[in-house]
């Protein structure tokens, strides 16, 4: 097995950051330090230790939905200090850890699991997982920039694809609106608007594909269903 895969599989972190702490040099395969992320080991014979701390692979598999509220970080730990979605979990006995993210000053629904496999899915570009966000921008948007921004925009890591947005109300300077996207770049949302000249100044994710916020209070979590588990799993 991957090591990488292991420490998924452990609850460590997704696949792609479990690779990115290996080359990191703080993970010890047999008390060696190991550095190349496609290192086998044997989960019956080998001892790995992340961060001075003994890894084991996690029988009970563990899904969750929080409603992250803002002034979090979507990490397991922060080197600034700053309070973690993990504060708000902490009657999990499991390792688990977000899938994707929802910046420092977003709140909403947020993934959390120690199933590296589903992580390692959902969190990568080819399928194309929907995301719908509830936005309140500051100034009206209008037909022209909405509809550029549904055509997709240029950002500094390339256009974005194609989005769809429903207005709900717009008056007295404020536009409250929905907008769907599957890609997940850093503060996607708020540097789309930014490119028609407008500012951001509320926003909430409150679905991802099927998933549903629903409602679920800010700050609190609920395991996912059985149904909503084999649906996530189901995504090709």
């Amino acid at each position: 097995m991957r090591l990488a895969k292991f420490m998924a599989d452990a609850g460590v972190a997704s696949r792609r950051k479990s690779e990115d702490l290996i080359r990191e040099g703080v993970v010890r395969v047999n008390g060696s330090y190991i550095y190349d992320p496609a290192t086998n080991v044997d989960p019956e014979v080998d001892t790995v230790y992340v961060s001075g701390k003994k890894i084991t692979v996690n029988t009970k598999k563990i899904y969750i939905m929080l409603n992250k509220p803002t002034g979090c970080v979507s990490t397991c730990q922060d080197d600034k200090g700053r309070q973690t979605v993990l504060d708000y979990v902490r009657d999990i006995k499991e390792r688990i850890y977000p899938i994707g993210r929802l910046d420092y000053n977003s709140e909403g629904l947020l993934l959390l699991t120690n199933d590296g496999e589903l992580a390692n899915k959902l969190t990568h570009p080819r399928h194309e997982v929907s995301k719908r966000y509830y936005v309140a921008l500051d100034g009206i948007l209008g037909e022209e920039d909405r509809e550029t921004l549904e055509k997709g925009v240029m950002l500094e890591e390339g256009k974005t694809a194609p989005a769809h947005i429903k207005i709900m109300r717009a008056e007295k300077g404020r536009t409250e609106l929905t907008i769907t996207i599957h890609e997940g770049r850093n503060r996607q949302v708020r540097r789309m608007f930014e490119t028609v000249g407008k500012r951001v100044v509320f926003l909430k994710r409150i679905s991802e594909g099927d998933i549903n916020l629903g409602p679920l209070k800010k700050g609190r979590y609920r395991h996912l269903t059985e149904e909503e588990v084999a649906y996530l799993k189901s995504i090709k």
